[in-house]
């Protein structure tokens, strides 16, 4: 590594970290409500799958746009690009779900699987580029986006039974995981903060 990219690295690192410690109450407000919508989606009774894409699509579409909030505010964290591409395509996956709900449980399905494969690449390529940062808590990042693929898999290769259960678990534990990785990444640099003060 060439001295001109170790000076890159740390300042690229000082301006994460002072980005994460001055907003970390946002970071931690958001992965607080997507905890929240997670719970929702998964202690929701079975419902026709019309009612489910309603609210999966306005679960998605608040998610999305408080991803979008925070990440326009935290713009000079790394993975700038694939949080903003993670947060318009839960809004258009939202949109298409509340939109059009009368497709079906099978359409419904694979919208969700799409998604989740979209979702699961920008945020694995978010957490490589916080590694690149040298930041501690990428790990929760490369997990949400790894378990987004996983999850992806499962209903492709349950299809067509996953269509009857799929929608409102997956995205639940989607929106548990991806909430728990914010609010980890949000206490860290909280406690880095602290500890510096």
């Amino acid at each position: 590594m060439s001295a001109i990219e170790q000076v890159r690295n740390a300042v690229l690192q000082i301006r994460v970290e002072h980005s994460l410690e001055t907003h970390w109450r946002l970071f931690l407000f958001e992965g607080i409500g997507l905890i929240v919508l997670g719970a929702i989606a998964l202690i929701l009774p079975p419902l026709a799958s019309i009612g489910i894409a309603i609210i999966i699509g306005w679960l998605l579409i608040f998610g999305g746009i408080l991803g979008l909030l925070t990440t326009i505010v935290g713009r000079h964290a790394p993975g700038f690009r694939w949080s903003l591409t993670s947060s318009v395509i839960a809004i258009v996956a939202g949109v298409l779900l509340f939109g059009w709900p009368a497709v079906g449980a099978l359409s419904l399905t694979m919208i969700l699987t799409v998604f989740l494969l979209a979702d699961g690449l920008a945020t694995i390529m978010m957490a490589l580029e916080y590694r690149r940062a040298e930041h501690r808590r990428w790990g929760w990042l490369l997990v949400n986006g790894v378990l987004d693929l996983v999850l992806a898999a499962i209903i492709l290769v349950a299809l067509p039974a996953s269509a009857l259960w799929a929608v409102g678990i997956i995205v639940g534990i989607d929106l548990v995981f991806g909430g728990s990785s914010l609010v980890a990444l949000s206490l860290a640099a909280h406690r880095k903060a602290t500890a510096a003060a």
